[in-house]
């Protein structure tokens, strides 16, 4: 599906206007394949780093920040989106702050972490692209970057398994929701490449399988940053 050029301000645009319904789900526990599988994979993704920091990006409501805080990490969380970051502030989480990946990738975050974790977060084209360029910058020498997203094989459902932008969806969500974000679809090959340019060597992939369907509920790579 051919989206106009702009698809990642449009994904600003609509996570600016759910970002109150987002929270309330997350908090509530509505969202099954999260309960179920995807939050304990990704927090154990970023675990097996064994890190003292993590830089949580795209850190939503929250949740993560929390979980590792409460872990005696320290965490830096950071989200476009300035209602998402209040909330996680009034959640508890120590450092959050409002950036984008734009200004990540032009330099203007300051700061190295043991992990650098994209959970769910990494959704646009351009933006993703340059965010990734920027990762070892980001990471202590070492350090791994965790990304967290919906599995290509699954997610493709009947369209061409072919990298380009796709219309999103809120089916499953309840009425407080409108305006779902486009998403830049990649293939696994793609990911795959797009994480070696970066810069970083991939050293493991997990495919956590969703307990009542037995497929992928996402998947995870673990990056080092070798330099």
């Amino acid at each position: 599906m051919n989206l106009d050029p702009l698809s990642d301000g449009k994904i600003i645009d609509s996570w600016q206007r759910n970002a109150s319904p987002w929270t309330n789900a997350v908090r509530a526990g509505e969202i099954d394949s999260r309960r179920l599988v995807t939050d304990q994979a990704v927090l154990d993704a970023v675990l097996a780093g064994n890190p003292a920091t993590v830089l949580d990006l795209g850190c939503g409501e929250g949740w993560l920040a929390l979980a590792l805080q409460r872990r005696g990490i320290h965490v830096t969380a950071v989200d476009a989106i300035a209602a998402l970051v209040r909330a996680a502030t009034e959640a508890g989480v120590i450092d959050a702050r409002t950036v984008s990946y734009e200004e990540i990738a032009a330099g203007r975050l300051e700061l190295r972490a043991d992990v650098v974790v994209c959970n769910f977060s990494l959704l646009g084209k351009e933006s993703v692209d340059g965010l990734l360029r920027a990762m070892p910058t980001l990471l202590t020498r070492g350090g791994w970057l965790v990304v967290q997203t919906l599995h290509p094989v699954v997610a493709c459902a009947d369209s061409p398994y072919l990298d380009g932008w796709r219309a999103g969806s809120w089916a499953g969500f309840g009425d407080a929701f409108s305006d779902a974000p486009p998403w830049y679809f990649r293939t696994l090959q793609t990911w795959i490449e797009l994480i070696g340019t970066s810069g970083l060597l991939l050293r493991e992939m997990r495919e956590p399988l969703h307990p009542r369907t037995g497929k992928p509920a996402s998947v995870i790579f673990r990056a080092q940053a070798t330099g």
